[in-house]
């Protein structure tokens, strides 16, 4: 159930982004009144799902979805469509038009992507807010992973900044460890004082390789006192924290609640932190049959949550955006060095769908499409022939000399393009398949 889920989550994800950014493409070529004659969801090789014609446009959802095109006339684009280039040029078609308003037409997809990903975040703001886990309130410090002892971290360490910069949200620091280009300098608290650890590149792409970072570190579980629900118990209060049972010092919640079960029927011997008190309490208190203390445990964390109105989601969901563009770009740009290898991490279809959550959850949705919408504008605005960017630089460059490019330096570049993107997909995809069913 939870892959058919996946799947569906995925394949609306995907037509909402191939919509909007082939929409984008149609709009602004109508603004120019230039004519577009076919407009798809999916690739429809050979034949297609539906289709329908309105005015000169043909509209239809292919069978294909490997994502979708707007065949704007005139146009050297996926089609190769070169007996109509033969033609003499009519005034509503693409290669009439100035260059300038070729250009936009051209990355008005691009623009719509990034739109998109605004008027989402903007919409999780104001429904949701921005919640996440602070460091400031792992007052426990964590529990690290094999992975995280081979670094330097110990059990209980709490961490205070990564590469001079405080920690705040958890999930950017594990970010910072995971996307970088050399080593990372982690401070940590640790026994009440700063350590300073350096964290080799090589280990970290190990760490990547392995996903170990899927559980490097774990927030302590302490044993908190909610509230008393036996009389036996009456001794302990609300915020209690349980430090020592019997002569077992530093366990977890976990722990005490095992070795209550081995003195079920019996007496323990407690020590307890109590807000305001100087030093530590005594009790010994009764032990249930069942091997409890009779109280309920008090969950030590809470995610934290800023809330904002109608008119404040608007620059939030703009700053969400910006900061998700400049981190994607950076992603990118790490990935062409082989040193990081994060080449290694490209993934295809099968890598995208596993991000969806397993339930339907209408937060994460919008959240991994808000995502998924940056990466397309990204990867469209790269100046590789056959996308977004690379139409488009060939366009700039008219614009700056007042030469337009030759139909067949156009028609080559198409072809070349192609070739990389279908290299590209096979990579990431094939990457999937090693992945997932072979390693």
């Amino acid at each position: 159930m939870d892959i058919l889920i996946k799947a569906l989550q995925f394949f609306l994800c995907f037509t909402i982004l191939v919509g909007i950014h082939e929409l984008g493409h149609f709009i602004m070529a109508r603004v120019f009144r230039i004519r577009v004659e076919k407009f798809y969801i999916f690739f429809d090789p050979w034949f297609s799902l539906f289709k329908f014609r309105r005015g000169d446009t043909e509209y239809g959802l292919g069978w294909l979805p490997l994502g979708g095109y707007v065949k704007i006339a005139g146009m050297i684009d996926e089609s190769m469509d070169k007996e109509q280039m033969k033609q003499p040029v009519k005034s509503d078609e693409f290669r009439a038009k100035p260059a300038w308003q070729r250009f936009l037409v051209m990355i008005a997809g691009v623009v719509m992507n990034v739109l998109l990903a605004i008027v989402i975040y903007c919409g999780i703001c104001y429904v949701w807010g921005d919640s996440y886990l602070s460091n400031e309130d792992a007052r426990w410090g964590y529990n690290f992973n094999e992975t995280g002892h081979r670094l330097g971290f110990r059990d209980g360490d709490r961490f205070v900044s990564l590469d001079g910069e405080p920690v705040d949200n958890i999930q950017t620091l594990l970010n910072g460890l995971l996307i970088t280009k050399g080593d990372r300098e982690v401070v940590v608290e640790r026994d009440g004082e700063q350590v300073t650890l350096t964290l080799p590149l090589q280990e970290l792409i190990d760490m990547r390789r392995e996903r170990a970072y899927e559980d490097l570190f774990t927030l302590r579980h302490p044993f908190l006192v909610d509230s008393v629900v036996v009389p036996g118990a009456s001794a302990l209060r609300h915020g209690d924290e349980i430090v020592a049972m019997e002569d077992s010092t530093g366990l977890e919640f976990p722990g005490y609640q095992a070795l209550l079960k081995s003195h079920a029927g019996g007496e323990v011997r407690l020590a307890v932190k109590r807000a305001g008190c100087d030093s530590l309490l005594h009790f010994t208190l009764p032990v249930t049959a069942e091997g409890k203390l009779g109280v309920l445990a008090l969950a030590p964390y809470t995610l934290r949550t800023q809330e904002y109105t109608f008119w404040e989601s608007i620059p939030a969901g703009f700053r969400k955006a910006g900061r998700m563009l400049s981190s994607y770009w950076e992603q990118l740009k790490l990935i062409v060095q082989p040193k990081t290898k994060l080449y290694e991490e490209l993934g295809g279809f099968i890598a995208i769908g596993s991000i969806f959550p397993g339930s339907w959850n209408w937060e994460g949705f919008w959240l991994t499409t808000a995502f998924l919408s940056i990466m397309l504008a990204v990867m469209n605005i790269l100046p590789i022939p056959g996308l977004d960017g690379g139409h488009a630089i060939f366009t700039f460059w008219e614009m700056l000399t007042g030469r337009k490019v030759s139909e067949r330096v156009l028609e080559t570049a198409q072809y070349v393009g192609l070739i990389i993107i279908l290299a590209l997909v096979l990579y990431a995809n094939g990457n999937d398949i090693y992945r997932f069913f072979i390693k």
